[in-house]
């Protein structure tokens, strides 16, 4: 199976987004890609920057969405599989969602993001409901993944919980960059991507990151969208300033028969695991 990262700069206007999204998925399918990753809500410029009560009128039910059954149709034109990202309204609720549309274009299922940041320039929990999904692992076509967005990608909660469900690959789309007034750092490029490598390593399991790139308002994204494999190592790698497509081949047998060996699903203790559940 042959999997392609997207990573891009986007513009204020949705269609424009859509459009070049459109082109990079058939460049990746060009390339050979089965399962095609987009960034976090490319639709618009990254919105939750500040608190502006005019943003919310972005967000769409899914059924509403345009933009979803574009991608839908593309996903089966093109046979590839497509995790789609874009800002969900379900009733009096909002979430930063994602539905993921199988290479035949069926709808898969919905996953809104369990953790949702809050800070200088990511005003997060302003707009979004912490996701009532739970983690999920989708059966596609080309193999089982697992789809986290952003903030979750931090969390290793996360990634064994798709990795113990089955997946085989865990992708993340995200919107990611400078941290203006951080005390800390400007600059977790480094960490973001350190953390989501020891998922693969961890879990056995393959990772795919989706980022955007250039400057909106305050925040510079740092893009640095990347593959690695089972064992941890880069197979594919974006760089930091460019949009760009990158593609990796990847083995699933190869991935389990390695899991398998590692035993690190195995030596699992659960019994012990009880403080997990607790604050």
């Amino acid at each position: 199976m042959k999997l392609g990262i997207l990573q891009g700069s986007f513009s204020k206007t949705t269609e424009d987004n859509i459009i070049k999204m459109s082109h990079a998925i058939r460049k990746a399918a060009q390339e050979g890609a089965q399962i095609v990753l987009m960034p976090e809500l490319f639709a618009n410029h990254y919105f939750p920057q500040t608190e502006q009560i005019e943003n919310f009128a972005l967000a769409r039910s899914k059924n509403e969405n345009f933009f979803l059954k574009f991608f839908q149709k593309l996903a089966g034109e093109l046979q590839v599989v497509l995790p789609v990202s874009f800002f969900e309204r379900d009733r009096t609720s909002y979430f930063n969602s994602v539905v993921v549309f199988d290479a035949n274009g069926k709808d898969l299922g919905t996953y809104r993001k369990a953790h949702i940041p809050d800070g200088p320039w990511y005003e997060e929990k302003y707009y979004f409901t912490p996701g009532d999904t739970g983690f999920r692992c989708y059966n596609t076509l080309y193999g089982n993944i697992g789809v986290g967005i952003c903030w979750d990608q931090w969390f290793p909660e996360c990634a064994r919980a798709m990795s113990l469900m089955g997946a085989s690959l865990l992708l993340y789309p995200s919107a990611i960059g400078s941290e203006p007034e951080s005390s800390i750092t400007n600059d977790t490029s480094a960490m973001w991507r350190r953390v989501m490598v020891g998922h693969a390593v961890s879990n056995s399991v393959y990772v795919g990151a989706s980022n955007r790139v250039g400057r909106e308002r305050e925040i510079d994204f740092y893009g640095t969208s990347f593959i690695a494999d089972y064992q941890g190592e880069i197979i594919a790698d974006a760089g930091s300033s460019d949009d760009c497509v990158i593609t990796a081949d990847l083995n699933f047998t190869d991935q389990r028969e390695f899991q398998a060996d590692m035993g690190f699903f195995r030596d699992r203790r659960p019994d012990l695991y009880s403080s997990l559940l607790s604050r």
